[in-house]
């Protein structure tokens, strides 16, 4: 089936859905496959539980009048949110980057969304499946669209960028992340970079710069319009940490009118998200009054640099992601803290290919030059390492000795690769 053709098929039923334990009644279900799972197979079950039609591309599995045969649904899945996204004029900025990149996108959506209708990724949907199902969720009454987009090889974000069509841009910065799949950090930067490769093809496009990182000037060299945000006196918009304890305080000595905004994110290393927000914010046109207010009111969720208080201890539980760069920002944020007891509990570190057990004997070697009350590592190199610290084979163990401990006014850590479920030591 042409996409055209498609497209009038999603025009009548526009709930797209690929796992049909979620399925509604009249939602169009695509047969997508995987190493361990073939959609095809499911194409009846989706039809019997209400599906309006299901996208296949094995002709075996094909049901008369209920189900739309191509020959690749992923392929056709990526080529109808393209479709759909041309049909818009509207901005679509895009965000990628090595580390913050939720919570920056989070921030912008709720400084957008104040003065426009925005749509934007949810979760971590930010993927070659994850984009274009968020793409498709975008309505004809959108005024402005969000979207993430993660990576972990080179030419994935070049791919997105073919059906997301970006007009605007915004990296966050470019660290030690998926060294597996990238290579080097220069790997990494080529990879992240291609946001900006789009971006310059365009007439009119827009890129979002943290403006202390050289190479982001490099990157972004060729493109349009840059807009400058940093602590850096080029930048156009210009900010500084005014308080880091319990939350960080931001200042922005340019850019915005009694410059003070108080957040609820912890650490010093969120203030480049918050600036990235104040700008996008400013850009759009959004009121000063609704970009503070936006911001101060965000409190972060799902294991995202979340504060959690258990009794009188303070818990950064920061378990949905970590690489060599997020893990050095969190332990250096938590050393220069004033609480005189201070717990790290650290998962290890996924994706980092031959450069893991370098790494994670960089983190240690951190680790020591600061004073602890305990150091807990958890699982993968941590275990390959001599160190005089705690040690546990998984996140379990760690919870049986954390169970056992009784902290009192104790500042605590919890941070580690998604695949560590670091959360539940503490759950």
């Amino acid at each position: 089936m042409q996409i055209e053709a498609l497209y009038e098929v999603y025009q009548q039923y526009p709930s797209v859905q690929t796992d049909t334990r979620k399925l509604k009644k009249d939602d169009l279900f695509f047969a997508l496959k995987g190493d361990n799972f073939n959609g095809n197979k499911f194409a009846r079950q989706a039809i019997e539980a209400g599906a309006a039609y299901a996208v296949i591309d094995e002709k075996e599995y094909e049901i008369p009048g209920k189900t739309i045969l191509t020959d690749d649904v992923l392929s056709s899945l990526q080529q109808l949110a393209r479709h759909h996204r041309q049909q818009f004029t509207i901005p679509f900025l895009a965000i990628t980057g090595s580390n913050g990149k939720t919570t920056t996108k989070e921030l912008i959506h709720a400084v957008l969304s104040t003065t426009f209708r925005t749509y934007t990724t949810e979760g971590n949907l930010n993927n070659h499946i994850g984009i274009p199902l968020t793409l498709l969720k975008v309505k004809k009454d959108a005024e402005i669209a969000v979207i993430e987009m993660g990576a972990n090889h080179i030419g994935e974000i070049a791919s997105y960028c073919q059906y997301a069509l970006p007009t605007h841009g915004l990296i966050t910065n470019c660290g030690k992340a998926h060294l597996e799949g990238f290579g080097s950090i220069e790997g990494v930067k080529k990879g992240k970079g291609e946001l900006f490769d789009h971006l310059r093809t365009l007439t009119h496009g827009f890129a979002f710069v943290m403006w202390d990182y050289d190479y982001l000037h490099e990157m972004s060299k060729g493109i349009s319009g840059v807009i400058k945000y940093g602590t850096n006196e080029e930048a156009h918009l210009i900010g500084e940490v005014k308080e880091s304890e319990p939350f960080l305080e931001v200042n922005i000595r340019q850019g915005l009118d009694n410059g003070s905004i108080k957040t609820q994110l912890v650490g010093d290393y969120n203030l480049p998200n918050v600036l990235a927000a104040v700008t996008v914010g400013k850009n759009f046109k959004v009121s000063e009054e609704k970009i503070r207010t936006a911001i101060e009111t965000y409190a972060p969720s799902n294991s995202r640099s979340q504060l959690v208080i258990n009794g009188t201890n303070k818990i950064i539980l920061d378990a949905y992601n970590a690489n060599p760069s997020s893990m050095r920002l969190a332990i250096e944020n938590l050393a220069k803290m004033s609480d005189n007891s201070k717990v790290l509990i650290l998962g290890a570190m996924a994706e980092l290919g031959e450069e893991s057990l370098n790494e994670h004997k960089a983190i240690v070697d951190l680790i020591g030059k600061y004073q602890w009350k305990h150091v807990a590592l958890v699982g993968g190199d941590f275990l390959k390492i001599k160190h005089s610290f705690l040690s546990f084979e998984n996140a379990s163990a760690a919870k049986e000795w954390w169970q056992q401990q009784h902290f009192e006014n104790t500042q605590m850590l919890v941070k580690g690769s998604r695949s560590m479920g670091m959360e539940k030591v503490v759950g």
